[in-house]
């Protein structure tokens, strides 16, 4: 009977949803399109720095604006020269008496800039934590040569593993090679997590006794959520680390994968996952 339970529904077959209030849909879409900027009066006020009573000649802009300028450049995939004008009609039309950086200003200092994430941003209590991994090419004078001179060795590459808060935002990271695993990394990560955890969430490649261990070590009452393997065994010396995994194995015997899945709250694992395709 519990094979009978693993699998209630076919991958193969999605779930379909009909739409019915349509003029709420369709809003929706449209709003999509809908683009308001506006610039804080405290962005304005810093746009140009203060004198700092240094000797020579201080910044024209300042930080806050090379920064504001380079987000609007990410998001709207423009070069630094059409970033420019487009921040320059953008004053123009709100009738700021403001000026862009010319794109020359803006490449030399956003090789100066180290942005940071303020803790304030990581919310207060406990966190939910989610890892994963993916894999990352190297570019450079290897990748060059490979494509000039036709030689045909494997290209090198990084593993980047992230842990990312409930809001996506990135917690801790860490590079390794393509050889290592991603569970070795589980406990470098969680050192530099701030705080306590509520819950830790992770694939199956994680569904190691020394995962359980960096948890407990951390957070002793966070909940860890990882698949166990298909043939997994519930351990018969079930100490505290891996009491919960004992639990999973059960549950998934019981009322199947799916089922355990969507109770657990696995499939929130997508948070890191679109992170991680939000960065690449």
């Amino acid at each position: 009977m519990a094979d009978a339970h693993k699998r209630t529904r076919h991958p193969k077959y999605k779930p379909r949803y009909r739409i019915k209030n349509w003029s709420l849909y369709e809003a929706g879409l449209r709003a999509r399109g809908d683009i308001t900027l506006w610039f804080s009066e405290d962005v304005m006020d810093a746009w140009i720095p203060k004198p700092t009573g240094k000797p020579g000649r201080h910044c024209q802009y300042s930080k806050a604006a090379i920064e504001t300028i380079l987000i609007l450049r990410l998001v709207f995939k423009l070069p630094l020269r059409q970033v420019e004008g487009f921040v320059n009609s953008l004053f123009s039309m709100m009738d700021l008496p403001l000026k862009s950086p010319d794109h020359t200003t803006l490449s030399r200092r956003s090789t100066t800039l180290r942005p940071t994430i303020s803790p304030a941003l990581c919310g207060k209590g406990p966190l939910d934590d989610w890892v994963d991994s993916t894999g990352v090419s190297i570019h450079g004078e290897g990748r060059w040569r490979q494509e000039k001179y036709g030689n045909h060795k494997r290209g090198g590459w990084r593993k980047l593993h992230l842990a990312v808060d409930n809001e996506g935002l990135v917690l801790s990271c860490s590079i390794t090679n393509e050889a290592i695993k991603d569970a070795s990394q589980a406990g470098r990560l969680l050192k530099a997590v701030p705080g306590r955890m509520r819950s830790f969430t992770a694939d199956g490649g994680y569904d190691e006794r020394r995962v359980y261990a960096a948890v407990v070590a951390h957070s002793p009452k966070a909940s860890v959520i990882i698949p166990p393997r298909v043939n997994a065994q519930k351990s018969p010396a079930a100490t505290t680390v891996l009491k919960q995994r004992n639990k999973h194995i059960k549950a998934i015997a019981t009322k199947g994968v799916y089922r355990w899945r969507r109770e657990s709250g696995y499939y929130r694992q997508s948070i890191v996952e679109n992170t991680i395709y939000r960065y690449k």
